[in-house]
């Protein structure tokens, strides 16, 4: 089996059954998403678990995941989305880290809904990762010629002060700057 990485490589779900649920089991296993190439592979691992059930129900009653896919509704009690290995592999393949894809979702909102143009508008907007919002004012400040290089001595910035101003123009999560 190929094996996807990045996103998926913590993506584990506990796959169960309603049928068995209602008749107070809790039979199923852990799968973990990585392991399987795509989606047909991931729901014939599933039936294969439960191929005592002549049509199973899956419930996954247990998953753990990045918020990203939870709040994309890419994962639910009762639902896993055919096209999380479509996704995945787009977010893999772009030039970003995943982090830095969350952390642009969260700042969003999760307001996209198609992660195409969730990337092309983090492309339009990532300023990259600070350790604070002074550190990225200081920064953004000095590479844009604001801040003469031959500034005085006796002549000090309060970057607190610059950075919750410039923060309006800017938006933060853990650490990754986008402009607004």
């Amino acid at each position: 089996m190929a094996k996807l990485t990045n996103c998926l490589d913590t993506f584990s779900i506990y796959v169960g059954t309603y049928k068995k649920y209602n008749e107070s089991s809790i039979y199923g296993e852990w799968l973990n998403l990585s392991d399987y190439s795509n989606y047909d592979e991931l729901l014939q691992a599933m039936q294969e678990l439960h191929q005592n059930e002549q049509d199973p129900e899956f419930m996954f009653q247990d998953y753990e995941c990045s918020q990203f896919f939870i709040r994309q509704k890419l994962i639910s009690e009762c639902h896993i989305s055919a096209n999380i290995y479509k996704i995945a592999e787009e977010i893999n393949n772009s030039d970003y880290d995943f982090e830095v894809i969350e952390a642009y979702a969260e700042c969003m909102s999760y307001y996209y809904k198609d992660v195409s143009d969730l990337l092309d508008s983090l492309s339009d907007s990532y300023y990259g990762e600070y350790d604070s919002d002074e550190d990225f004012a200081q920064t953004t400040l000095e590479q844009d010629g604001s801040i003469p290089e031959n500034l005085p001595s006796y002549i000090y910035i309060d970057w607190e002060a610059t950075a919750r101003h410039l923060m309006y123009d800017y938006m933060s999560s853990n650490g990754y700057y986008f402009r607004n």
